[in-house]
């Protein structure tokens, strides 16, 4: 009579061979908190850089449109504001003026251009 089915040593074998793939793909998985904080860094900052080439196009058309820049601290060009837990830093921006402005959080800060107008 023959059997079918795996020996003792076959499964131990690919019980090792399981773990040494486990422990080299863990430390990618690991970090994917730090690369999750800069991602939402990365995509406040965009936000910022956006809402304010908007808020200019539209305040350019029509000036009872959008918010008045005067700096880079202007949150309220973001539908919303600022999300909690943000900073905006930066100068004056003068009128049709531009800016390096930078938004901090989590401990990470990325910049943006930021578009003055009265």
């Amino acid at each position: 009579m023959k059997q079918k089915g795996f020996t003792l040593i076959e499964l131990v074998v690919v019980i090792v061979i399981l773990g040494i793939l486990a422990a080299t793909a863990l430390p990618k998985f690991i970090d994917l908190s730090g690369d999750a904080k800069t991602a939402a860094v990365d995509g406040v900052a965009g936000a910022m850089g956006s809402a304010m080439s908007v808020n200019y196009a539209s305040r350019k058309v029509n000036s009872s449109y959008g918010t008045a820049v005067t700096d880079c601290n202007t949150g309220a060009v973001l539908q919303g504001g600022l999300p909690t837990g943000y900073v905006v830093t930066g100068g004056a921006i003068s009128a049709d003026g531009t800016a390096t402005c930078t938004v901090t959080g989590n401990g990470i800060g990325r910049t943006f251009t930021g578009m003055g107008i009265n």
